[in-house]
């Protein structure tokens, strides 16, 4: 195991913008902490440090500390002043770094690269191409590169970019403001909403209105601010379809490049958009091998900073690296709440890094249950034609949903089940199933879903987050607690 002399831990930072988050990466490469800030100052997608999650960082990262910064404050200044927006600021982090006795001196990565170091230094990869697409680094909206190992130093090359204000999250984005859903949260939203609708009379409209060139990614206008009352008369799904078509039309003349010029079998794709499930099933049709990391938006970016400062390989298990519940999950008395309410919380060991519930911080459901999709949504406060997620025993898998070589482990993928399971409800209105395939890892889903199978000869359960819409995750016990209390459902940790 190669070790640094220098440095203990190094600490990955990204703030200011959206979702803000800290990872760290010990001297030997390993993962021993990575959150949310959201989780701990309750607020979601906080773009500040909290200081709760400050104070778990110093019990986590001690001795010598490498403070690693997601993007290059000063370029992403230039850019604003070119296009007249607010100007950033590091120094409210510094300060709280300051007052948590953590060191105040940053390292700054550009943020493509924090990006591809986060998806490639987590890959099995020893060589690969790394996409990305997001909505703005400092200047890059999309990137490819070609990524390796060199005497066992992470190099990477940029062979391409396109730049601000030709930018795919940020139509993505506009057309997710533009049918009265939230920016920068609701994208997934439009996804689900986009089967829904028809998109061949709209997307025509929709590119001659907005791209110069869809092949190049190049576009009319800058859309930061969104295209409020483009095409009034228009149905939100209809928007929202042709928005999602021309998105994987754009998303496979990228990964088709990235192919050509790197000429790898391997990718690593990364960046907020890379969150996109419904384009993510289509990446196997054109390379061999696809790693996603569980968290590729600007929180994981942290990891991605903190993997730039170590320089090599990281780690990596599983994606079970936030705030931990301590305690053996009880999973008799999971199944047992399942078999009665058909509906229970799970709240134990270490929470998610990233946007998916995997077990630990999650609402489960019995999919077989009349109307359980609308009583979750009910719960949840969600709007009624919200999909959900089905988390199946990974030796059923194949019996109810048509799977490729993909890893189906981190819910990044929306797959088309087989036609005599169609009418699951833990299927979306088009037949696909954003799927989470649980592999014998002993992990607390592994478990219930042995239990619940050997109690009811089914494999499948419903799995969602563990939060109402527009509220963070439950972390801790006590927002266990408070969740039970406030919607009825009990909470087991």
């Amino acid at each position: 195991m190669i070790r640094s002399p220098m440095i203990d831990h190094y600490v990955g930072i990204s703030q200011g913008f959206h979702d803000a988050g800290i990872a760290v990466v010990n001297s030997d490469g390993s993962i021993p902490f990575a959150a949310h800030s959201e989780r701990y100052s309750r607020k979601k997608n906080d773009p500040c440090l909290d200081p709760l999650l400050l104070d778990q960082l110093k019990i986590t990262a001690s001795g010598r500390i490498s403070v690693e910064y997601y993007e290059r404050q000063w370029l992403t200044n230039i850019r604003r002043l070119l296009h007249g927006q607010a100007k950033g600021s590091t120094a409210p982090m510094r300060y709280m770094l300051k007052e948590a006795l953590l060191p105040t001196k940053l390292r700054s990565w550009a943020h493509h690269l924090s990006h591809a170091a986060a998806a490639f230094q987590t890959s099995p990869f020893d060589r690969s191409a790394v996409v990305i697409v997001d909505a703005v680094g400092e200047f890059d909206t999309a990137s490819i590169w070609i990524a390796r190992y060199q005497n066992g130093k992470a190099k990477y090359d940029k062979l391409w970019s396109r730049k601000y204000p030709h930018s795919l999250g940020l139509f993505y984005t506009a057309m997710t403001k533009r049918v009265g859903l939230l920016p920068m949260e609701d994208e997934y939203v439009l996804m689900g909403m986009s089967a829904y609708g028809r998109s061949m009379h709209l997307k025509r409209s929709m590119q001659d209105n907005f791209f110069m060139d869809v092949d190049r990614l190049l576009m009319k206008d800058n859309l930061h601010l969104g295209v409020d009352g483009w095409s009034p008369f228009s149905s939100a799904e209809d928007i929202a379809a042709a928005a999602q078509s021309i998105t994987e039309d754009v998303l496979l003349m990228l990964h088709n490049k990235a192919k050509e010029i790197t000429r790898s079998e391997n990718v690593c794709y990364g960046g907020g958009v890379a969150l996109n499930c419904k384009f993510n099933t289509l990446l196997s049709a054109i390379w061999r091998n696809v790693w996603i990391c569980p968290n590729p938006g600007d929180c994981g970016s942290a990891l991605g900073a903190a993997a730039l400062g170590f320089g090599r390989k990281l780690i990596w298990r599983n994606a079970f690296l936030g705030h931990k519940i301590p305690g053996h999950l009880d999973v008799g008395a999971v199944v047992d709440e399942l078999l009665t309410k058909k509906i229970v919380g799970v709240a134990n060991g270490r929470a998610e890094w990233g946007p998916r519930a995997l077990g630990n911080r999650s609402l489960l459901a019995d999919p077989y249950e009349p109307n359980i999709k609308d009583r979750l949504n009910e719960i949840k406060q969600r709007q009624k034609y919200r999909p959900f997620a089905p988390a199946i025993l990974s030796e059923h898998a194949e019996d109810w949903f048509k799977l490729d070589r993909l890893d189906y482990g981190y819910m990044q993928y929306a797959v088309q089940a087989k036609a005599s399971t169609r009418k699951n409800p833990a299927c979306h209105v088009d037949g696909t199933a954003r799927v989470q395939v649980v592999k014998p890892d002993g992990s607390n889903m592994r478990r219930i879903l042995e239990a619940w199978y050997a109690r009811t000869g089914h494999p499948m359960l419903i799995n969602t987050s563990l939060n109402i819409r527009g509220q963070p995750m439950v972390n801790n016990r006590e927002d266990a607690g408070l969740f039970q209390d406030r919607y009825g459902i009990k909470v087991i940790s």
